[in-house]
């Protein structure tokens, strides 16, 4: 009528509100940020990706529970995914991604050996830092990338709680070394003498033994295959991946 104020269509008004809520997030996206908030990645068994990323940060956590303060990777938690990837038909190569600053040298020295006995192609790549026991983690890889702006901490082994002042001690911890350097030794270009070299260096920390090694050092000493970042990382795994399948392609012919 004449006069008469216009008011809105409230009906139409909540229809539009409703229309612009976002919409829920699906199941699977649930899963794979509870995922994430657990486990710190992604689930393995992707079927959008034939390629795992496995990431080692913080601290790697032994068979003790650190302070929730601290940022750890459980050696629980990741030997469980690579054995998962090593079944997976749809996983074809294992991305591993470090910046830690080492830990317990039994757990660091398992996630190595699991790594360097995958079948399948993997490539690792440092950033930040592959410091201690990240160094035989990093080198475990088929081919290992480190950034340049990233290091790796060189430095003899150590024993934490009580310690019996007996000859056995040393010698106990003489063997743990000997296993972390024969290891490095055999799945990186580095000499045993330049490795202990580096390890027993007492000139260039203040307040510890060894050496840290930045980007390019690492390749030059022959502990490291190259610098570079992800993209690199990438493309060298997915040409090792190629590579996989031309030659189980190559042997299937030959039957």
């Amino acid at each position: 009528m004449p006069g008469e104020k216009a008011w809105p269509n409230m009906e139409s008004a909540g229809a539009d509100e409703e229309t612009l809520a976002p919409a829920p997030a699906p199941a699977e996206s649930a899963a794979v940020v509870q995922s994430v908030q657990a486990l710190g990645q992604t689930d393995p068994i992707r079927a959008d990706s034939n390629i795992f990323c496995l990431t080692i940060v913080g601290q790697v956590e032994g068979h003790l529970v650190l302070p929730p303060q601290n940022k750890t990777t459980k050696y629980e938690h990741v030997i469980p995914q690579l054995v998962a990837a090593e079944q997976s038909e749809k996983i074809e190569g294992v991305l591993v991604i470090l910046n830690t600053v080492g830990g317990d040298v039994e757990a660091g020295l398992a996630i190595a050996e699991m790594i360097a006995s995958l079948s399948k192609p993997t490539v690792s790549l440092v950033l930040g830092g592959g410091h201690s026991i990240g160094v035989p983690i990093a080198v475990a890889a088929d081919y290992s990338f480190i950034a340049e702006t990233a290091s790796m901490t060189i430095h003899p082994i150590r024993l934490t709680g009580m310690v019996i002042g007996a000859p056995q001690s040393f010698e106990y911890l003489e063997k743990m070394q000997e296993r972390v350097t024969r290891f490095v030794v055999s799945h990186s270009r580095i000499s045993e003498a330049v490795f202990r070299e580096l390890m027993l260096n007492t000139g260039e920390m203040a307040r510890d033994i060894g050496t840290t090694v930045v980007g390019r050092d690492a390749v030059r000493y022959g502990l490291i295959d190259e610098v570079g970042g992800i993209g690199q990382a990438m493309a060298k795994l997915n040409a090792l991946i190629a590579a996989r399948r031309g030659t189980q392609v190559t042997g299937q012919g030959v039957q």
